[in-house]
């Protein structure tokens, strides 16, 4: 369990030394979420971070008409409203189990212990924070710049598995079409 931990933990926070690893996994607090339950609600606080270590977790906000799906986070991958986390405002989003999903799971506050247990942590932390405003930045150019068959095309190319575990209505949202645009591209696809 922990050296996974420890590798998601690296790979979004970069260089740390092995016994500073340590004590921030020890942080880290195993979470079950079951089909259905929620990481997360729109309106309340987020008081945690998570990484996900098996199943996904759709983070999503309802209108008036229909609900929008901003991410999808599967193994190795952070969940949180990081908004809400940092600047303890209500939630915009919701974060929601797809299926069984296993976590680790950082309080608020010991999150924020961090900076005081390694002394680098902040130029760390900047660094994870640009590395999801990077991430950000190219999916808005991706939706400014590709056609929807192109955005489909290269979501389909790195991410292929979500295909067969996600209701396809809820990618298609992630890209922002339609189902039936989504349809339309996916049937051009298969043939």
């Amino acid at each position: 369990m922990t050296n996974q931990l420890e590798e998601y933990i690296k790979s979004y926070f970069g260089v740390v030394k092995a016994d500073q690893l340590k004590e921030i996994s020890a942080l880290f607090k195993p979470l079950f979420i079951k089909k259905g339950d929620y990481f997360l609600r729109a309106g309340r606080q987020s008081d945690k971070l998570g990484f996900v270590q098996s199943g996904l977790l759709r983070v999503f906000v309802e209108t008036e008409d229909k609900e929008i799906t901003q991410w999808i986070s599967s193994k190795g991958q952070f969940a949180a409203d990081l908004s809400s986390l940092v600047f303890e405002t209500p939630s915009r989003w919701n974060i929601q189990a797809l299926v069984d999903t296993e976590c680790y799971a950082i309080s608020r506050d010991d999150y924020n212990r961090i900076g005081t247990l390694i002394p680098e942590w902040h130029h760390l932390e900047k660094l994870f924070i640009v590395r999801c405003f990077t991430l950000m930045e190219d999916r808005i150019f991706g939706h400014l710049s590709m056609t929807a068959e192109e955005r489909y095309n290269t979501f389909f190319e790195q991410n292929r598995e979500l295909f067969h575990q996600v209701p396809l209505q809820h990618i298609a949202s992630l890209l922002g079409m339609t189902p039936e645009t989504f349809s339309r591209i996916r049937r051009k696809q298969l043939d």
